[in-house]
């Protein structure tokens, strides 16, 4: 690709990241700012709990969807095959742009399910051994903060285990550890609520 080629698939993966899903479904379903509601937050948890279950898991889907595409792009319109290194490039700026959105004063959601969708497009076999625990974890719980956190901390491990000698593992290595920091950090609210015993469980 050529440095303008680049540039704009970067910020594509940015607008595409931004795209406030859990807003807009709330606003159209409910005729509700999901912002003034329950935690305040745009992503699909708040949706789930403030909407409703089969709206949360549809925001959840779009959410993924958008960092899928984002990092699929260059190859469904130019043909462009591209190391991990430029498909995390593109990945973060999609995960940047869902947890600091453009449409919402560089505010947004916090990650989870952009992340999801952009290391399925990048290392699908990783991504899906830690959205597996996802799954087994919240079937327990029935607290999606846990079930985040506790993927988050196993998605590094699994990419270490399953990508380690491939073009590019160093980078999708760091990043994979960078976005493990950066859940922790956008959910370090619920970590206090799960410290107090405060944080509300999904039934």
């Amino acid at each position: 690709m050529t440095s303008l080629q680049t540039v704009l698939f970067l910020a594509a993966a940015y607008f595409l990241g931004s795209l406030p899903f859990g807003l807009w479904v709330a606003r159209q379903v409910q005729g509700i700012d999901i912002r003034e509601h329950g935690s305040k937050n745009t992503g699909a948890t708040n949706v789930f709990r403030v909407v409703g279950k089969k709206w949360g898991f549809f925001v959840l889907f779009l959410d993924a969807a958008k960092g899928f595409v984002a990092v699929n792009l260059p190859r469904w319109t130019l043909g462009a095959e591209l190391s991990y290194s430029w498909l995390v490039m593109l990945g973060v700026a999609a995960i940047l742009g869902h947890s600091f959105s453009l449409w919402l004063g560089f505010k947004g959601g916090k990650g989870v399910a952009t992340s999801l969708g952009v290391f399925i497009g990048v290392c699908p076999v990783p991504a899906l051994l830690a959205f597996s625990l996802w799954i087994l974890i919240f079937s327990i719980s029935r607290i999606i903060s846990v079930a985040s956190l506790a993927a988050a901390v196993v998605f590094p491990i699994a990419v270490a285990l399953t990508c380690r000698g491939k073009p590019g593992f160093p980078a999708l290595q760091s990043v994979s550890l960078l976005l493990t920091v950066f859940i922790f950090y956008t959910h370090r609210a619920n970590i206090g609520r799960l410290k107090r015993g405060e944080e509300k469980r999904l039934i």
